[in-house]
């Protein structure tokens, strides 16, 4: 079974060309979305996260106290790398198991989306990565609309802080190109065709 990954910056349109590739039945794995799920549901990740955040990491009900982590870890790159070194590896081992699961059902290939693909160290688990590619003012502009409550500047920072797209079309084998200029259906429909054989 081929593990495809799909990465590409803030804005480039990664979630709708994996909803496209979900919709040929490929199956999806949200690295972002089940990182959440994980902080909050896996009893090894909730223990590690508390003996490196401190008991407020998480309130009085159980719950992830998100602004609290957000307030700790995103202002302070050390603690952030401390943050990412907990989440990424388990986010690691839920994306085997669940592609054991997806081998066992008969997928032919599935696609693991993360934005840190490359820099998680996630890309050494897949056989391929795509990149979706989007120029930096599509992007800016595509995340202003859609958070509306983000300066152009924010998006700045979160860009600045990223892979740059140059490197992550370098280092892909596949690049689908959603800017706005090159149809989208046409180029999934080539890679399911090639992911399916």
């Amino acid at each position: 079974m081929f593990r495809i990954g799909i990465t590409g910056g803030i804005g480039s349109g990664k979630s709708i060309v994996c909803r496209l590739f979900q919709v040929l039945g490929a199956p999806v794995y949200d690295s972002d979305a089940r990182a959440k799920w994980l902080m909050s549901h896996d009893v090894l990740l909730r223990d590690e996260l508390t003996a490196a955040f401190g008991s407020a990491t998480f309130d009085a009900t159980g719950q992830l106290d998100r602004v609290y982590l957000a307030r700790v870890a995103f202002t302070d790159p050390t603690q952030l790398a401390r943050l990412n070194a907990l989440v990424h590896p388990a986010v690691g081992r839920d994306f085997e198991a669940w592609s054991i699961t997806q081998e066992i059902v008969g997928s032919r290939y599935l696609l693991k989306e993360a934005a840190l693909l490359y820099e998680s160290g996630a890309y050494r688990q897949l056989d391929q990565i795509i990149t979706v590619f989007a120029p930096q003012p599509v992007r800016q502009m595509r995340v202003l609309r859609r958070d509306p409550h983000r300066t152009p500047d924010d998006v700045l920072a979160i860009i600045g802080k990223q892979m740059s797209e140059e490197e992550k079309v370098q280092r892909a084998e596949h690049v689908i190109y959603n800017d706005d200029e090159h149809l989208l259906i046409p180029q999934v429909l080539t890679l399911h065709e090639a992911f399916s054989r």
